[in-house]
């Protein structure tokens, strides 16, 4: 187990000081490192942060103009953030085609002669489901809001290992899928560039 992952659960931290430089559009390009690494710490953690955390994060959002930009954000800085951005373009994949029929029908097809894909043991549903993926993607979730983002690394990488064996089907009995395969590999070669510090 890596040092990262032994660390306690993230402690509610965002600097008011670097929040009100941001929004006035005075904060150095080191203070805006940092808040970005706040940022990201506090991001999986949204529904259980302080109203005080919860209003200056909506203020860095209002600032940039929503939660993508936010994301976008978060990309250009690396290390944390950077990867942190990258994992919620899955969730939010994850999220999106859990209860597409073609996808959830070509994961079950999968999952009876494999069950557990490769990684995935103790962390996919017994029965496939549309709410497979989704709790999928809360377990990612999870994983960093407990800081232990090497692990919630792992498993979006299994995750989209197990997709990308299924993409072919999905998008053979729904075209509107076609792109899948593609985008899928776009997030593999991302996340693994974002934990290599790229």
């Amino acid at each position: 187990m890596s040092a990262e992952e032994e660390q306690p659960v993230a402690e509610f931290e965002l600097d008011p000081e670097l929040v009100d430089a941001f929004v006035e559009g005075k904060l150095d390009a080191d203070g805006e490192a940092k808040l970005a690494d706040q940022v990201a710490r506090l991001l999986p953690l949204h529904w259980t942060v302080p109203p005080e955390i919860t209003g200056a994060m909506q203020r860095i959002i209002d600032r940039l103009g929503g939660d993508r930009e936010l994301l976008a954000w978060l990309e250009r800085h690396p290390g944390r953030p950077r990867l942190v951005a990258r994992l919620y373009v899955l969730i939010g994949l994850l999220d999106q085609i859990s209860d597409e029929e073609s996808v959830v029908d070509a994961l079950r097809e999968l999952r009876d002669k494999v069950p557990y894909p490769p990684g995935l043991e103790g962390y996919l549903l017994p029965d496939t489901t549309p709410e497979t993926l989704a709790d999928l993607s809360a377990k990612i979730e999870g994983l960093l809001a407990d800081d232990r983002t090497d692990q919630a690394f792992r498993l979006a990488v299994a995750a989209v290992a197990m997709l990308q064996e299924i993409a072919p089907r999905a998008a053979r009995a729904d075209s509107e899928l076609s792109a899948l395969g593609d985008v899928l590999e776009q997030i593999r070669r991302d996340l693994i560039a974002a934990a290599a510090g790229k």
